[in-house]
């Protein structure tokens, strides 16, 4: 028998090398910190909803393992349809192998309506009607008579005022004319998909836009593994579907680019250059001096840490508003004296007036404030600015002051073939010290980077009190860390001017 499920479906109409893939190679399959997110979002959001329309009854059931127990869920779903349940949530159906749980089935006088459960805040991905398009098909061949399929994304424009309102949070999409015209390829696609299951031999499929859309694939690593490295997908701000133009014109290699000549800006130039012969350090003096002359004594290295929740936690807040729960600040002097002073809000509460208001006792008016990509601390001021407009004018003139240790980088002044084509601040710290300790993210404890920091302040107010203490030094370390490497980098600058 075939046995496939939506997910697997979804993932076919993408790439047929993809389910095949899971199937025969899942030891290539990586998921990285952005599409776990995705996941732990729809996790929550899909819980979430099972309220949407009052009452329900879930099929959700886990054998001794932990792993999904489908059969059950399969016989609860009869028994609930049976007893004429208005709304059953992951309702389950097995249609000779074709298997779906739709997220929340619901029954109406005129037959069932599929509502398919999204963690974005757009209904108009064309993956979402290939998604509900098998689930119909699968429930229709169940007996099912379905006459509505819809989307339920989250409203963008919500905004919690302490009482979380589902039918305001929720926006719900009539689908059910795109997936009436879609269902009627889904037969074939099976039948396609069943043949590529079914053998042994990997899918001659190359490279395409299909690779990044509707999701970047979790085996574009093991699909690329046989290019040089570097190679054309490395190349510095350039659109995946240029890269992809080349590739497919045999320009392969660095060296292929730099035959070839096209699309070799300044910056890409000297990454390709600098790739494929070892010049040390391209050094623009005239550049970096006239960026420090912009800067004055003392210098503030600021660095913020954010949570963004999919669901609202804090009063006057939307879906994935980016929320500033701590910061780190290094402060240099014209003698060489380096201070340095943290904040980290409490996960229980919403930390932005604490934070707001530490942020402009420890920042006086008018001095020069260093951030590493600074569009991202200004926009967070800014909103902490409208928040609290009693603090608005401190707050603001912390921003206009802030200064952008990226603009050095970014503008070409200074460059290494360790960089790799990346001036994050991950990347540039290791290339310019390479062999110290005291600067490797990876020595530090339980914190690496910024979107482990995310994942982990959450949690913090559910911990023990010991286990709390070690995972709040674990952030104050990880943030500190942030902005020395700051100090460091402009070290450097003002070494090389």
């Amino acid at each position: 028998m075939f046995y496939f499920s939506k997910t697997k479906y979804c993932d076919f109409k993408q790439c047929p090398k993809i389910p095949w893939l899971k199937k025969y190679r899942p030891e290539e399959y990586v998921v990285d910190a952005e599409t776990q997110a995705r996941f732990t979002a729809g996790n929550e959001v899909g819980d979430l909803a099972m309220g949407l329309f009052g009452d329900f009854v879930e099929v959700t059931a886990y054998r001794a393992d932990g792993s999904l127990d489908l059969n059950r869920m399969k016989m609860l779903t009869r028994k609930y349809l049976a007893e004429g349940r208005e709304n059953i949530c992951e309702a389950s159906f097995d249609y000779q192998g074709l298997y779906c749980a739709v997220d929340i089935l619901r029954r109406t006088p005129h037959g069932y309506e599929i509502y398919e459960v999204k963690s974005s805040t757009s209904p108009e991905h064309r993956v979402y009607v290939v998604d509900t398009s098998y689930q119909k098909y699968v429930l229709e061949k169940c007996g099912l008579k379905v006459n509505k399929v819809c989307i339920v994304t989250i409203d963008p424009s919500y905004v919690y005022d302490g009482v979380l309102d589902l039918h305001r949070f929720f926006k719900i999409t009539d689908i059910t004319p795109l997936v009436e015209e879609e269902i009627g390829t889904v037969g074939e696609s099976l039948k396609e998909a069943q043949k590529v299951m079914s053998s042994k031999e990997e899918p001659d499929i190359d490279l395409s836009e299909s690779c990044n859309e509707p999701y970047p694939c979790a085996f574009f690593g093991y699909c690329t593994r046989n290019l040089p490295s570097p190679s054309v997908f490395h190349l510095y701000r350039l659109a995946y579907g240029k890269k992809l133009e080349l590739y497919l014109k045999g320009i392969y290699s660095f060296e292929d680019i730099l035959k070839d000549g096209g699309r070799l800006n300044e910056m890409r130039r000297r990454q390709v250059e600098y790739a494929l012969e070892d010049k040390g350090t391209y050094i623009d003096k005239k550049g970096i001096r006239e960026f420090l002359q912009t800067l004055t004594f003392p210098l503030y290295f600021l660095d913020f840490e954010t949570v963004q929740p999919v669901i609202p936690r804090y009063v006057g807040t939307k879906p994935y508003q980016q929320i500033p729960v701590q910061y780190s600040l290094h402060i240099l002097r014209e003698d060489g004296t380096l201070s340095h002073r943290e904040f980290l809000g409490r996960s229980e509460e919403d930390p932005r007036r604490a934070l707001a208001e530490r942020l402009i006792e420890d920042i006086p008016k008018d001095v020069c404030v260093l951030a590493y990509n600074k569009a991202f601390e200004c926009t967070r001021i800014k909103e902490l600015s409208e928040v609290f407009p009693d603090l608005s004018e401190h707050l603001l003139n912390i921003k206009e002051n802030i200064k952008d240790l990226l603009d050095p980088f970014q503008s070409g002044y200074y460059y290494n073939r360790a960089m790799g084509g990346s001036f994050s601040i991950k990347s540039v710290l290791p290339a310019i010290y390479p062999d110290d300790p005291e600067l490797n993210y990876h020595n530090l404890e339980g914190v690496h980077n910024g979107s482990e920091a995310m994942e982990l302040f959450p949690r913090l107010k559910d911990m023990p009190q010991e286990e709390r203490a070690e995972a709040e030094h674990h952030l104050l370390k990880y943030c500190e860390l942030d902005t020395f490497a700051m100090v460091k980098v402009y070290e450097e600058l003002k070494r090389v001017s």
